[in-house]
Parts: structure tokens; sequence; C-alpha cells
């Protein structure tokens, strides 16, 4: 038992995110993502799963504990909706108010095409899997740095 953890992180998650280093990316993906495959490419090779839980729920509980890069332009990313790259789902809105909440700003998504995403999920550091059911929950979160006080 930990004080002040979050109960979604589970030891298996808690692993993950002490292991990711500057640059990692994980990817957070909902229920229909073709997760096992794409974990098998990433280069811890694992996948978490958390049914039963809401992406939006679980991307709280992992920023709690991870920085967003701010090195980068685009440290967190979503899926496109297919054939309406402009659109943002309600699935997006909600972890969208969840990364703001985090960055403590306004931290955009930046879209990636629906094949781009699996190529860039398959170069993260793991994959994370929620029973969320509703399409376009997928996320790359790229892991920051924490400076010394």
């Amino acid at each position: 038992m930990l004080k002040d953890i979050d109960p979604v992180l589970t030891p298996d998650l808690l692993w993950l995110l002490a292991a990711m280093g500057h640059g990692d990316d994980l990817a957070l993906v909902d229920a229909n993502f073709p997760a096992e495959a794409i974990a098998a490419a990433t280069s811890s090779g694992r996948l978490v799963r958390l049914p039963g839980l809401t992406v939006a729920r679980v991307a709280r509980a992992v920023l709690s504990l991870m920085p967003i890069d701010d090195f980068v332009r685009d440290p967190v990313r979503r899926m496109e909706v297919v054939d309406n790259p402009a659109a943002v789902s309600p699935i997006q809105e909600e972890v969208q108010a969840e990364i703001d909440r985090a960055a403590g700003r306004p931290l955009p998504l930046v879209g990636i095409e629906r094949y781009a995403f699996y190529a860039a999920a398959r170069q993260a550091f793991a994959v994370v899997q929620v029973g969320d059911r509703r399409p376009y929950g997928c996320f790359l979160l790229r892991n920051g740095v924490i400076l010394a006080a």
C-alpha cells in the first residue's frame, strides 16, 4: 500500500512510468486498439491492461506522476478521426481537459493519421490499454524531465 498514489496506478503501470526516460512515449489506448501486436514492438515490449476504466481517468492518474515533455512541439498526440482529421471526438475532449489540467495551461493535442499513429505507437516505450470502447481514444504522451530543485 502506498500513500497518496492514485489507485488506478497498478504495480505494473508504476513500473512503466518509473522506467521511462525523457523523450519516451507512452501509448494510452482504447479497447479497440490492436494493443497486443503494437506492444510487442515497443522498446519495453510491455502491455498493461486496465479494463473497466476510461481513457480520461487513466490519463489523470498517469499525469499525476508523469511530467509532459516541454522540449518538443508535440508532446501530446491523438489519433485523427478517419476522413475528418480536424474533428475532435468527445473522448479526445475529455483527455484534452486532463492534459490541460496537468500542464497548468492549454496544451493542444496534435493529430496523427490512423496508420501513422500505429507506426508511432510501435516506437513508444509501452502500451496501456483501457476498457473504454468509444472510438478514437488513442494517445501518445511524451515523458518529460523533472528538474532538480
